[in-house]
């Protein structure tokens, strides 16, 4: 029998799960929104812009899921400001562009988990998942083995999808 083994997603299921409010308690993309530039490589972060930033998913649903945050630490889409709204639906829009010119999906999947109850695994900092989706990437692994095959290294995605993120 062939295995298949998902050795990122042990750091999600190991992680200390939390109900603390505190600002800034157990958030990572506190850090990710203050990084310098010079880091986006070890954290995966595609663009930051003067409201919000473009990270890839630690723990993907596919190959290529993004995450689009505000810097600030919101909980809700009804909570953002002004430029900072505007700036964060571009920035979904973006995403979804990057991952259009680099990938060539054949559909997309972009939406919010807002609340815990919904979903959210960080549910106090709002962010939208961009997820690529091709005809076919649905098959028996997810089903039977609880288990997504992803075909690329986050690394070398990462420096693929830098390709496309100033056009």
């Amino acid at each position: 029998m062939d295995r298949l083994h998902s050795y990122w997603r042990i750091p999600y299921i190991e992680a200390p799960k939390t109900n603390s409010n505190q600002k800034g308690d157990g958030n990572p993309f506190l850090e990710m929104a203050t990084v310098a530039e010079e880091d986006f490589k070890k954290y995966h972060i595609l663009w930051r812009g003067k409201y919000s930033f473009i990270v890839m998913n630690k723990f993907p649903y596919n190959c290529g899921h993004l995450l689009i945050l505000p810097l600030r630490e919101v909980a809700d889409i009804e909570m953002l400001e002004g430029d900072e709204k505007t700036e964060f639906f571009d920035a979904i829009i973006k995403a979804k562009r990057i991952l259009r010119l680099t990938m060539k999906p054949d559909a997309f999947n972009v939406g919010f988990n807002l609340g815990a109850k919904a979903g959210a695994g960080i549910p106090r900092h709002l962010h939208c998942h961009v997820v690529p989706r091709w005809d076919g990437d649905t098959n028996f692994m997810p089903v039977i083995a609880d288990t997504r095959v992803l075909p690329q290294a986050m690394d070398s995605l990462w420096e693929k999808l830098m390709q496309n993120v100033n056009l």
